[in-house]
């Protein structure tokens, strides 16, 4: 069987660490080229999307990388030439432009794949398996990590549409949905918005869930300097702990560590996009970005310091 060959568009360090990586693992994927406005992708490299369209015909599948705002757009684009399409997350800026994606690419017949990275952890795996069917005592997700280490200079973050701590939040969100047993629903969140932000850099959320008999929080916070902390901790009704660290790296139930086995995040992501495309069938997820509109929707929103370095 031929090998899908797969142009990356958008081209920055999510690309390179791992997109480029998990492609070359996968016999069933050809990096074919990619599409940067700085001219640092692989070969060929296109400066626009539009460009990739024009001139690049032997060509199965895209990998779009880019910030979420103009993802709908070339995702559309790459629709219509009849491309199937990875999207990193958060797979759009709105709910309604996904799924008008997910329209276009049942109509041409198409995979549509929007990814969560963080869902294949095998450790995430192995949390889902072992909390089906319990209801839930208490959950605590902490998400604390430094925006000037992980996004330095991004001011896209900061901008409309730019998600701030909900870019690093959505995995937290993007693990829960996976693991929890039962839906999640967002019942009150409070923002922090530095004054020269459209976007927060903190939230404390708490959620709800038919599946749960106690408090459900959640703390993000893109001002923690020494260190990160991606931590979900939830307490089953009868007295069990389940703890992901690492954010959903390592397993430990009541206190002890669970081994876990897997191809890895990125590997294991490739491995579904080539099965579904196998299967003309898409898997768009969009849980994590629900359960970010709902804290738009429904948060308090508290003015705090510019942010520096921005």
């Amino acid at each position: 069987m031929r090998p899908l060959r797969t142009v990356i568009i958008g081209f920055g360090k999510i690309a390179e660490d791992q997109h480029v990586p998990a492609l070359h693992g996968n016999p069933r994927f050809a990096l074919a080229g990619s599409v940067s406005r700085q001219g640092n992708g692989p070969p060929p490299n296109f400066l626009s999307h539009t460009e990739f369209l024009s001139q690049m015909e032997d060509v199965e599948a895209v990998a779009i990388t880019t910030p979420p705002g103009p993802r709908y757009a070339i995702a559309r684009d790459c629709i219509a030439r009849g491309l199937h399409c990875l999207l990193e997350k958060p797979p759009t800026v709105t709910l309604g432009e996904i799924e008008e994606l997910r329209r276009l690419a049942q109509d041409k017949g198409v995979t549509l794949f929007t990814t969560w990275h963080a869902q294949h952890n095998p450790a995430v795996t192995a949390a889902a398996a072992w909390l089906e069917g319990k209801r839930i005592a208490s959950m605590q997700i902490t998400w604390h990590e430094s925006v000037h280490k992980w996004h330095p200079g991004q001011k896209w973050i900061w901008e409309a549409g730019g998600f701030g701590v909900f870019d690093p939040g959505i995995n937290a969100f993007s693990i829960a949905t996976r693991i929890f047993p039962g839906a999640l629903f967002v019942r009150e969140a409070d923002l922090s918005f530095p004054e020269n932000s459209q976007t927060p850099i903190a939230a404390e959320i708490l959620l709800e869930s038919p599946a749960a008999d106690g408090p459900l929080a959640c703390s993000l916070d893109w001002r923690k300097e020494d260190g990160e902390e991606w931590t979900i901790a939830i307490r089953t009704a009868d007295g069990e702990d389940l703890r992901l660290e690492g954010g959903g790296s390592r397993l430990l139930v009541n206190g002890q560590e669970e081994a876990t086995e897997g191809p890895g995040e990125y590997p294991d992501l490739y491995r579904q996009f080539a099965d579904l495309i196998d299967c003309r069938q898409s898997l768009v997820d969009v849980e994590p970005l629900r359960l970010v509109a709902d804290c738009l929707l429904v948060g308090k929103r508290t003015q705090v310091e510019a942010v520096d370095g921005f």
